[in-house]
């Protein structure tokens, strides 16, 4: 799968998963956040496809996916950004 065919496929499971993914400019890279009880995932624009799924991958294994189905392509790519980090699902 391309950078751009796993963000689409994050982007689609965070909706799915009633997060809201929104792409706005700052000084940031972005993260899960929870504003007046709506869940959202924010993302800085100006950062590449591979780094905006990297991102979004990351929010995605802090809200929890472990009881939802994913593609074996798109879990195995949550479970290598949280290997950079240093975390596990």
């Amino acid at each position: 799968m391309t950078q751009e065919q796993i963000l689409n496929e994050l982007e689609e499971l965070a909706v799915n998963c009633g997060i809201a993914v929104r792409y706005e400019k700052g000084d940031f890279d972005g993260g899960f956040c929870v504003l007046k009880a709506e869940r959202m995932i924010v993302i800085n624009k100006r950062l590449v496809a591979g780094r905006r799924a990297s991102v979004l991958a990351q929010a995605m294994a802090e809200v929890g996916v472990d009881e939802v189905y994913l593609k074996p392509a798109i879990r195995e790519f949550i479970e290598d950004e949280l290997a950079k980090t240093g975390r596990s699902s």
